[in-house]
């Protein structure tokens, strides 16, 4: 009696497995028939954060050249109300 019992826990413990498997496999089925074949990915994820990464520290690099451009450059001379006329 009791090796029918253990069999039937352990039946009923995989039941939730096999119907999450399936589920699984249907959704990603489903993904792939939406999406098409650019799934996202965790690889293609990191790989996007790392360009993102690349370019703002472009942008942050340009943005530095450009105030120490500006800083190095000489004063203007300031127009007056005399040479205006």
């Amino acid at each position: 009696m009791d090796d029918t019992l253990s069999r039937q826990q352990g039946g009923i413990a995989d039941l939730p497995r096999a119907v999450l498997s399936a589920a699984f496999g249907v959704i990603d089925t489903a993904q792939r028939v939406v999406v098409g074949e650019r799934m996202r990915t965790a690889r293609g994820n990191a790989w996007e954060a790392i360009c993102a990464d690349r370019a703002r520290a472009d942008q942050r690099d340009e943005v530095r050249r450009h105030v120490a451009m500006i800083v190095t450059m000489p004063p203007r001379r300031k127009a007056t109300a005399r040479s205006l006329t």
